[in-house]
């Protein structure tokens, strides 16, 4: 596992070196947006309003949008409706209630078309309204209970008790008293009524709600519309490619410095060379298609190892495989003829491999195979009694690297060094002559290849 800190120059170049594979996924997440939006039908979302008169507690409030989405409002509405095919437990998933400031609920209906939103909130408001009043008792049908009726009622009863008491017998009999005195009994039982009724007037006065105003026609889709899925899952992509890239080289085990490389093919390290970003560019067309899709996704190239740094001019670069065929000859033991082992697929220790055989001449002979690190294969001991791995760093794990030694060894071929080819940036010429480049030799490289002139 990676140890380094993940920043935000690390996503950026991560970013840009995977801009074709996460715009390519971002495509895909959009098309899976889009592919949930046909599965779901477009909604349509409207509100009405409930003003509730009077002084309200908060879980008085709650009660009611709790009965404004209750199977009994919601069924009669459904009843009132008509909709085929569409009943009371379908309904109810579709009606919200919320309590609003200023003791106002708010009931919302969401339909399939914006005729039916608007149907269905004014037909809830109108059975919840309707249902309220029918518990409290303040239907239209219940006349002779209203206050002021009853007000008016108790007013001419007691003119009617007072001209019954006046009319009485004024003589001392004992019928007159006891029907004055019914009479005054029953005056001052109707006027407690009227009192009671004056301070239970507030809390009925709960009962009377106010519809404001018929629900607006909805203008727009509800969320998540289509337009917010393509994004929405274009987004998601994206998000999850880039995690994943991260947690993949976070969690990588691959080699990226000389020590690790050179320690896992247990060989010393005879130098290392430069391959320009052109010239990498520049390898043959692999066959497989795979290596074609990876090529065109452009993840043929890890991200996370350092950016190229800028190289010298091709003097300078010639120089250094120069050294490294120095070293060669310079160790006594070495053998004149060599394997330059090269790992499949990896197209600049290719490059730097051909390059080396030019400028080697043929002193020592080398001779370039390439080796599939899942099984490496080696060829047996022939003319070459050495092999010489070129490798890149950032590329191969150390099982695969340990792999390709024992694969040499196998062979019969002693492994005399590790020559490690990175990736530079070119300076861009100065002068409008003749190039260094044209000057080096180019050298196809194939996985049978013989170097030198003999």
């Amino acid at each position: 596992m990676s140890e380094d800190t993940i920043r935000l120059a690390t996503i950026g170049r991560m970013i840009r070196r995977r801009l074709r594979l996460l715009t390519v996924l971002a495509v895909v997440g959009a098309l899976v947006g889009y592919g949930l939006s046909l599965l779901f039908p477009p909604r349509y979302t409207t509100s009405a309003s409930v003003l509730l008169p009077g002084a309200w507690e908060e879980r008085e409030l709650l009660t009611q949008t709790e009965i404004a989405t209750s199977s009994v409002v919601v069924d009669r509405a459904a009843a009132a409706l008509g909709w085929k095919g569409v009943d009371g437990g379908e309904l109810r998933d579709r009606v919200t209630a919320r309590a609003a400031d200023g003791n106002i609920i708010e009931i919302s209906g969401t339909a399939d078309t914006p005729e039916r939103a608007q149907q269905l909130s004014d037909q809830v408001v109108e059975e919840f309204v309707a249902f309220v009043a029918r518990i409290t008792g303040d239907g239209s049908d219940s006349e002779a209970t209203r206050p002021e009726e009853l007000r008016q009622m108790v007013v001419r009863t007691s003119r009617r008790i007072t001209e019954l008491a006046d009319a009485a017998d004024p003589g001392r009999s004992v019928e007159s008293v006891q029907t004055r005195t019914e009479l005054a009994k029953l005056r001052t039982a109707l006027q407690e009524a009227v009192t009671e009724l004056e301070r239970a007037d507030p809390a009925a006065g709960k009962a009377r709600m106010v519809v404001m105003g018929p629900a607006a026609r909805p203008a727009g889709e509800a969320p998540p519309t289509r337009a917010q899925l393509v994004a929405g899952g274009a987004l998601l992509f994206f998000l999850l490619a880039v995690v994943g890239q991260l947690a993949a080289a976070r969690m990588s085990r691959r080699l990226r410095t000389e020590p690790e490389i050179t320690a896992a093919l247990g060989s010393p390290l005879l130098g290392a060379v430069d391959v320009p970003d052109d010239e990498a560019a520049h390898r043959p067309e692999e066959r497989d298609r795979r290596a074609r899709i990876r090529r065109l996704l452009g993840v043929d190239v890890r991200w996370d190892v350092p950016a190229p740094r800028t190289s010298g001019d091709e003097a300078g670069r010639r120089i250094r495989y120069r050294r490294v065929c120095a070293r060669l000859r310079g160790r006594s033991a070495v053998p004149r003829r060599l394997l330059v082992v090269v790992p499949d697929g990896d197209g600049t220790a290719r490059r730097a491999a051909g390059r080396l055989v030019a400028e080697a001449g043929g002193d020592p002979l080398l001779r370039v195979v390439e080796v599939a690190v899942a099984r490496p294969t080696v060829p047996d001991r022939d003319h070459e009694s050495g092999a010489l791995v070129v490798v890149s760093a950032g590329g191969w794990t150390a099982g695969e690297l340990a792999g390709v030694a024992e694969a040499c060894a196998d062979a019969g071929h002693e492994l005399v060094g590790v020559v490690l080819a990175g990736r530079v940036r070119t300076r861009p010429k100065r002068s409008a002559g003749r190039p260094l480049d044209a000057a080096a030799p180019r050298v196809a490289v194939s996985h049978d290849a013989t170097g030198g002139t003999g």
